[in-house]
């Protein structure tokens, strides 16, 4: 059912991570409840399973992350290949906490695609601990909770939260400098396969499937969540590119595969390849559409600030929801995708550079609806 904000509802599918979860207020029911659940996969808003994305800020953004059991699509830009970075965030992630890793690209080695994946930024323990417990402050400030519930939570709400952050974090840093550990990639289950050259997507909807029914179970529930990353799935290479009713009909089966399973597929496709009918059908079908831009212009890369850190714009076009009507409304549709330190990605909101002679008010935060004197509108 579409809801409001050209957002999409979820089916009130019954997804075996949600069914671990408990709304008993016990200590005992939160310590299971958490040690049930697979690494890297966290428990959200009605009972809805989350995976990282990789980025920090955009999981966020989306309400939590990647809703496990959807497709991510994301419009690729001709002009610069930063699509790339969120795919290989996405499967770091997955990779650093042990899940199971589907990767298809138009290249004929798509498995030379692993040696570029980024290394997670390791903190040092000093830095870590003092950080855990400012979250434990803050978060304990803003809930307010009656002082006999704290008294009786407190201190072992403290502890749990710093094993667990310890042992893995939900959503990592990482350091695009670095390349992730062979280590890591020889002893994770990461398949590779080469969508270049190929007549149909006959073999790649086979593993697909293969890949979603080898997710290990355990006591009749998922114990592991798995992801599949698509690169470039209609570009010019791939010898099905002019079948464009085959590649909708692979991205439905896709997508019906993946609801009734653990795993989140992110697609990233050119859209400026397809014609208009198409692109729009692809975006139809995605849960979470994304797109990301490069800078298009020097001149207003000037007008925002930070731009020498600036890669490019990330824009949220629709949102995954799960078991709700009630559309996401973002503070912001558009955000700035930067580098920190020239190492890792973050995104903010965009902010317009104080022009000279002017008070130095952003554009965005600008609160008044008058117009500037001799406009014709004036409210």
């Amino acid at each position: 059912m579409a809801t409001g904000g050209g957002q999409q509802e979820r089916p009130t599918r019954p997804s075996s991570f949600s069914r671990v979860s408990s709304s008993s207020f016990s200590p005992a029911s939160s310590s299971s409840t958490s040690t049930s659940l697979p690494p890297g996969v966290r428990i959200g808003a009605n009972g809805a399973a989350f995976v990282s994305s990789g980025i920090p800020d955009l999981d966020r953004i989306l309400g939590g992350g990647f809703l496990v059991g959807s497709v991510v699509m994301v419009m690729e830009d001709a002009d610069a290949p930063h699509h790339l970075l969120l795919l290989r965030n996405f499967m770091s992630q997955g990779i650093v906490h042990g899940q199971s890793v589907l990767f298809a690209g138009p290249t004929k080695e798509p498995r030379s695609f692993l040696g570029t994946l980024p290394s997670p930024v390791v903190q040092k323990e000093g830095l870590k601990i003092k950080h855990d417990v400012s979250d434990v402050q803050d978060k304990e400030k803003g809930l307010r909770i009656a002082w006999q519930y704290k008294k009786y939570f407190g201190e072992q709400t403290a502890v749990d939260s710093h094993n667990r952050d310890k042992k893995q974090e939900f959503s990592s840093d990482f350091d695009l400098r670095k390349p992730l550990e062979r280590q890591l990639l020889n002893s994770q289950n990461v398949e590779c396969i080469s969508t270049q050259d190929a007549f149909d997507l006959s073999k790649l909807q086979n593993h697909c499937l293969t890949f979603v029914s080898k997710l290990s179970m355990k006591d009749g529930i998922n114990s592991n969540a798995g992801r599949i990353a698509i690169q470039s799935l209609c570009a010019p290479q791939c010898g099905y590119f002019e079948k464009d009713w085959d590649m909708l009909s692979f991205i439905r089966s896709l997508r019906a595969t993946v609801q009734s399973s653990n795993a989140v597929a992110v697609i990233t496709f050119p859209a400026s390849v397809l014609s208009n009918s198409i692109s729009k059908r692809w975006q139809h079908l995605a849960d979470t559409l994304l797109s990301i831009r490069a800078i298009p212009d020097k001149d207003l890369a000037k007008l925002l600030t930070g731009y020498q850190d600036m890669l490019g714009f990330l824009h949220v076009h629709k949102v995954a929801q799960f078991n709700s009507q009630v559309p996401v409304i973002l503070d912001a549709s558009t955000y700035s995708l930067k580098l920190q330190k020239r190492k890792s990605l973050v995104l903010e909101r965009l902010n317009q550079a104080p022009v000279e002679g002017s008070s130095g008010v952003s554009y965005a935060t600008s609160g008044s609806c008058s117009s500037s004197k001799g406009s014709l509108l004036d409210f």
